[in-house]
């Protein structure tokens, strides 16, 4: 019997501890730049330099992406881009001190492998979508936005929970 593997199934952080270190970081991040965190911006800054990679004509020509290219200096030099890579980094480490990285897809013995990844990539991209017309992802103005108590951040929370509480009932099928 390898109770290794079943061993180290669930180990996860407290999430009140996370939560905390969260608010912790938020903190260090606005004493250190002035602002809080983000991660939609460096997304933002990838498709950027990629399309000035692939098309630069097509990227200096165009009204949005001329707005973040400079001839000194790369889209991808940005604190964000930093941010976003430490946090990729952060996690393989956890993952690998907790045993959890390996190739699956977790899913609901209801549902398959491929409409489970079908509901991520949609996910993914109206989650993506939504950040670009709303300036902004969760983290950003959310989480940062409540950091400095802002109106505008307390209703986004709530209009991200409100709105998974009520659309939850409808796709619970795929995770119970």
């Amino acid at each position: 019997m390898n109770t290794n593997k079943n061993s180290n199934r669930h180990v996860y952080w407290n999430p009140y501890f996370g939560g905390f270190l969260l608010g912790l970081i938020i903190i260090f991040t606005f004493y250190l730049t002035g602002r809080g965190l983000g991660a939609s911006g460096a997304m933002k800054s990838s498709v950027v330099a990629l399309v000035d990679g692939v098309a630069p004509t097509h990227a200096r020509t165009n009204a949005y992406y001329s707005l973040f290219l400079s001839d000194e200096d790369t889209p991808l030099n940005t604190w964000l881009v930093f941010e976003a890579l430490g946090i990729l980094i952060g996690a393989f480490i956890s993952g690998g001190l907790a045993g959890r990285i390996r190739w699956r897809v977790q899913h609901s013995p209801k549902i398959t492998s491929r409409r489970r990844l079908g509901f991520a990539l949609g996910g993914g991209i109206l989650f993506g979508l939504g950040a670009q017309i709303a300036r902004g992802c969760t983290s950003g103005a959310a989480l940062s936005g409540m950091a400095v108590l802002s109106v505008g951040g307390f209703i986004t929370m709530l209009a991200i929970f409100g709105s998974a509480y009520a659309v939850a009932y409808f796709f619970r099928k795929n995770w119970i």
